[in-house]
C-alpha cells in the first residue's frame, strides 16, 4: 500500500475532515440544487407548450423537435469556453451570470412570434446555460473528496426530479392561470415566470457560493486544513497519471469514451423529458394542463429515492461500474415497456415504466460523473469535463428529431416506433460501463480503503 494511499484513508476517517464536509455540504448543495432545479425547468418546460405554440403561432411538430434539440447546439458550442472561465471569474460569478443571462432568455420565450424566433431562442437559452452542469461538476470537485463525491452528485442530480415534481404542476397551473389572463396565452404567462425565477436564482448564487475551501470562513482553521490536505492529496494524484492542460485533455481516449456513455445516456433522459407530458396525455386521454403535471410529476417522485440511494452506496469502483451496468439496460428496458403500454392502451402500467425509467437514468448521472472527475483536474479538467457534456448532451439533439424522424418513417400512430428507437442506446451504454474494469485510477484505488 502506497504512503499517499495511507495518508488519504486516515484524512478520510478523521472527524474533523467528516465535519468539514458536513459543513460544507450543508452550505453548498442547496443552492446549487436550486441552480439546477430552474434550468432543468426553463429547458424542458416547452414541452408543455407544444400543442399551443402550434395552434397560436404555427410552429410544426418538425420545427418544435429542431428547437427543442437546437438547444443542446448552443450549449455545446459554448461549453468549455465557459468552463475556461469559470477558473477565471470563479465559480460565485460565472454561476451567477449563467443564471441570470438564461433567466432573460427564458422570459423572452413568452414574446415568440413564430417558428424563426423560437428556434433562435432555443439556440440563445443555450449558450447562455452553458457551463452550467459542467461548472458545478468541477465546483464540486474541488470541494469534496472522491470518496464522498458521487453521494454529492447525486444530491445534485436531485434537481432534476425536484424539477419535474414541482415544475410539472407548476408549469400546468402557470398555464391554466394565464389562460384566464386576458390578453395573454398561459403558455406566456409560464414562459416569463419561470425565467423570472432563474434570475432570482442567480442573483442569490452570487451571496451563497463560495469559490473554493480555501475563502471559507464557514469552516475552523482546522477543518479547513483536513479539506484542503485530502484534497491537494488528490489532486497530486491526479496531475501525476491524468492528462495536463486542455489539449491534452481533448485528445485523451478515456474523456472520448465517457462522451459516448453520457451522450447515450443524454438521449435516453431528454427522450423522455421532452415528451414526457404529450406521453402522458396520451396515455391517460387528457388534455395537458394541471392534471396532466401532477401525473407526470409521480415518475419523478420515485426518482428522488433511487438516484439518492443508489448515489450513496456507489462508494466503490466495482459498485459504481455494477450498479451503473444494470441501471442503464434497465432504462432501455422501461423505455420500451412504456412504448408497448402505450400501444397496447395500458396507461397505469405506461406510468409504472416510466417511473423505473427515471429511477434507472436518474440514478446513472452521479456514477457516470465519477470517473471523468477521478483523473481530470485544473485547466485539463474545464476542458474534458466541458467536452464530455457538450457532446454528450447533443444527445438532446438527437433524442427529438430521432423519436419525430423514426415515427414519420413508421407511419407511426401511436408514437410507438420514436420511443423504441430512444431505447436502444443504453444498451450500448451499458456494455461500455461494464467495460469500464479495464480502465484503473491511482486516485480509484482510494475508494477501495
Amino acid at each position: 500500500m502506497s504512503v499517499a494511499t495511507t495518508s488519504t484513508r486516515d484524512l478520510l476517517e478523521t472527524p474533523v475532515l467528516k465535519s468539514a464536509i458536513s459543513k460544507a455540504s450543508r452550505r453548498l448543495m442547496p443552492m446549487l440544487v436550486i441552480l439546477y432545479v430552474v434550468a432543468f425547468l426553463d429547458r424542458t418546460n416547452v414541452g408543455f407548450s407544444e400543442a399551443a405554440l402550434g395552434v397560436d403561432k404555427g410552429i410544426s411538430a418538425g420545427a418544435f423537435a429542431l428547437g427543442a434539440g437546437i438547444f443542446f447546439i448552443g450549449y455545446a458550442l459554448f461549453e468549455i469556453p465557459s468552463n475556461l472561465l469559470l477558473t477565471k471569474f470563479g465559480a460565485k460569478v460565472w454561476l451567477a451570470r449563467i443564471a441570470i443571462t438564461w433567466g432573460i432568455v427564458s422570459a423572452c420565450f413568452a414574446f415568440v412570434q413564430g417558428e424563426t424566433s423560437f428556434i433562435i431562442l432555443r439556440f440563445l437559452l443555450g449558450v447562455t446555460e452553458a457551463g452550467l452542469f459542467p461548472g458545478v461538476i468541477m465546483f464540486l470537485a474541488a470541494w469534496f473528496p472522491n470518496k464522498v463525491r458521487v453521494k454529492m452528485f447525486a444530491i445534485f442530480y436531485l434537481a432534476q426530479p425536484f424539477s419535474q415534481m414541482m415544475g410539472a404542476p407548476l408549469s400546468g397551473w402557470l398555464i391554466n392561470i394565464g389562460d384566464q389572463v386576458p390578453g395573454v396565452q398561459g403558455w406566456q404567462v409560464m414562459f416569463f415566470v419561470e425565467g423570472m425565477l432563474a434570475v432570482l436564482a442567480g442573483v442569490a448564487a452570487y451571496f451563497f457560493l463560495i469559490n473554493s475551501p480555501q475563502d471559507a470562513k464557514f469552516l475552523e482553521k482546522d477543518e479547513k486544513k483536513a479539506l484542503l490536505d485530502v484534497m491537494a492529496l488528490e489532486d497530486g494524484v491526479k496531475e501525476e497519471t491524468g492528462p495536463r492542460g486542455v489539449l491534452a485533455a481533448m485528445k485523451n481516449g478515456k474523456v472520448w469514451y465517457f462522451t459516448v456513455i453520457y451522450f447515450c445516456l443524454q438521449v435516453a433522459v431528454y427522450g423522455v423529458t421532452f415528451y414526457l407530458p404529450q406521453q402522458v396525455a396520451q396515455l391517460t386521454g387528457q388534455k395537458v394542463g394541471l392534471a396532466v403535471g401532477l401525473m407526470a410529476a409521480i415518475p419523478w417522485s420515485f426518482g428522488i429515492f433511487a438516484c439518492y440511494f443508489i448515489g450513496k452506496a456507489a462508494n466503490t469502483v466495482i459498485r459504481r461500474r455494477v450498479w451503473g451496468t444494470g441501471l442503464f439496460i434497465s432504462t432501455g428496458l422501461c423505455i420500451f415497456g412504456s412504448a408497448w403500454a402505450g400501444a397496447n392502451h395500458i396507461p397505469a402500467l405506461g406510468i409504472v415504466f416510466i417511473s423505473l425509467a427515471v429511477c434507472s437514468f436518474l440514478s446513472i448521472g452521479p456514477i457516470a460523473w465519477s470517473y471523468p472527475t477521478a483523473f481530470l483536474t485544473g485547466t485539463a479538467a474545464a476542458a474534458g469535463i466541458g467536452l464530455i457534456n457538450s457532446l454528450g448532451n447533443l444527445g438532446g439533439f438527437v433524442a427529438p428529431i430521432l423519436r419525430t424522424s423514426v415515427n414519420q418513417i413508421t407511419a407511426s400512430d401511436t408514437g410507438t416506433m420514436g420511443v423504441y428507437a430512444l431505447g436502444v442506446l443504453p444498451f450500448l451504454a451499458a456494455a461500455m460501463m461494464f467495460a469500464t474494469k479495464r480502465f484503473r485510477n491511482k486516485a480509484d484505488e482510494l475508494l477501495e480503503q
